[in-house]
This record gives structure tokens, sequence and C-alpha cells, in this order.
């Protein structure tokens, strides 16, 4: 059926020309500054792995038996995956509503679902590309085995789509650039570091195991380590159910608040 046919395609192909092209100035947005949103996380990994894994990680001896290099590997990409992924959506966003480009979208006939939808997938070609280059750059350093590829593929997809969304929500609130910081800072960089990056909660004490129970990023670290080794601190069924979950609560948080105006319209 040619464009125009009727009213329904035509709805339609409006909707996929704005969804597209939101995700390609997004990509576009990130790829255009590499320097700045990409090869830091390259950088930021090679002296994790040179320092953590190779020369700390010798006297530490093995965890879950495989050598510290290897176990935290994964973590180490999936951190990469989550702050990009976040970060993306959260600068991006509030640098529409800075610069008054939001007005634009609300005028168009463009489905606020679509635009939540195109900024979260533009969040997520960032997490998955930086996720990418990371894991090449484990590679120089360690022989990467892959126990379950298309477990280690989804987890990423699922944890990226969670953090761009959460990037969303945060850009609605935020009134000012350092608000944009403040839940990276002060929230999702202790959650990721006190989530199982470095260590397996079986080393730690029976309070704080319970305890590091309530961090959700343990979970995604950890079946994300699953589908790399194989090995894992909790049931990757738990750790799916609760990624999907989250998809869901904080889709439908932002689309209310998109759908309300909220941080937009006042």
């Amino acid at each position: 059926m040619a464009y125009g046919d009727s009213a329904i395609p035509t709805a339609w192909w409006r909707n996929w020309v704005a969804f597209q092209t939101i995700v390609l100035k997004e990509i576009h947005r990130f790829a255009r500054i590499w320097v700045q949103t990409i090869l830091p996380s390259a950088i930021t990994t090679g002296l994790y792995l040179l320092i953590f894994g190779n020369l700390i990680g010798r006297r530490i001896g093995p965890m879950d038996g495989y050598t510290y290099m290897d176990y935290i590997v994964p973590g180490i990409i999936m951190l990469s995956i989550i702050t990009n992924s976040y970060g993306n959506v959260v600068s991006s966003f509030y640098g529409t509503k800075f610069q008054r480009h939001i007005e634009e979208l609300l005028i168009a006939p463009v489905p606020n679902w679509l635009i939540l939808a195109g900024y979260v997938c533009g969040g997520v070609a960032r997490g998955l590309t930086v996720g990418v280059l990371v894991t090449i750059v484990a590679a120089v350093f360690t022989d990467l085995s892959f126990a379950h590829p298309l477990l280690v593929v989804l987890i990423a997809i699922l944890t990226a789509t969670v953090f761009a969304i959460g990037g969303f929500i945060n850009a609605i609130y935020a009134k000012s650039f350092d608000d944009i910081s403040i839940v990276p800072t002060f929230v999702l960089t202790p959650l990721t570091y006190l989530g199982g990056v470095f260590y397996s909660i079986s080393l730690l004490a029976p309070f704080w195991q319970g305890a590091s129970l309530l961090n959700p990023i343990l979970y995604m670290v950890n079946a994300f380590r699953y589908g790399f080794l194989g090995v894992s601190d909790i049931p990757v069924a738990v750790a799916f159910a609760l990624i999907l979950v989250f998809i869901l609560g904080l889709g439908g948080w932002a689309l209310y608040l998109l759908n309300r105006g909220t941080g937009i319209k006042s």
C-alpha cells in the first residue's frame, strides 16, 4: 500500500518517520562528539582492568572458579552500559528542554509514547555502542568467554532500556544542569559500585548479603555475568522479572509525566 492511500497507513507512516528522525538525531548527537561520549568509557575500562584486574587481581586470586580479571569484566561492561544509556537520555532531553526544542515536539503530531521511545532507543544505542567498545578493550586483557551469548545481548538491551527511561524521568524533573548530575552522582554510582561489579556477595556477611539483595543493579550485573561465565549470585529468572517490572513501571511513569506536561509545560 502506497503512502497516502488511506488515513491509517498515513498515520503509521508519519509515526515511523518521526520515530526514525528522533532516533537518528540521538545517534548522530553522541557519534558527532564521540571523544566526549564514547572514548572516555574505553579509557576508564582499560584503567579498571589494568589496575583491578591485572595488578590487584593477581593478589586476590580466583573468584567463583574464575580469575579475578575474568570475573569483573562482565560487571565493568555492564557499568559502562548503565552510565552511558542513562547519561545520553538525561543530557539530551534536558538539552531539548533548555534550548526549547521541546516546543517543536509538543506541537508536532507526534504521540508522546513515540517521543519517549525515540529518546530511549537513542540511549540504548549509545549504551550498546559503548558496551561493544568496552568488550573489545576487555578482549585485549583476557580471553572472553560467552556461556550464553543471546542472554548477554538480551540483558544488555533490557538494562540499557531501564536506565534510558530513568534518564528521561530525571530530565523531566531537572530544572538546571546541576539537577541532571544529582541522581547519577548520589544514587546511580553508589548502587552500581555496590552491585557486585567487583565482588561476589558470597564474600559479605549475612546482613550485608541481605542488604545487597535490595539493590536492583546487583540482579542486572549478575544476570549479565551469567551470560558470560555461567555463574551468578542470584537466580537469572528473578533478574529477568525484576528488569521487566522496572521497564513497565518506569516507562508508565515517564509517559504519565509526559502526558501531564510535568517539567515541560510549566
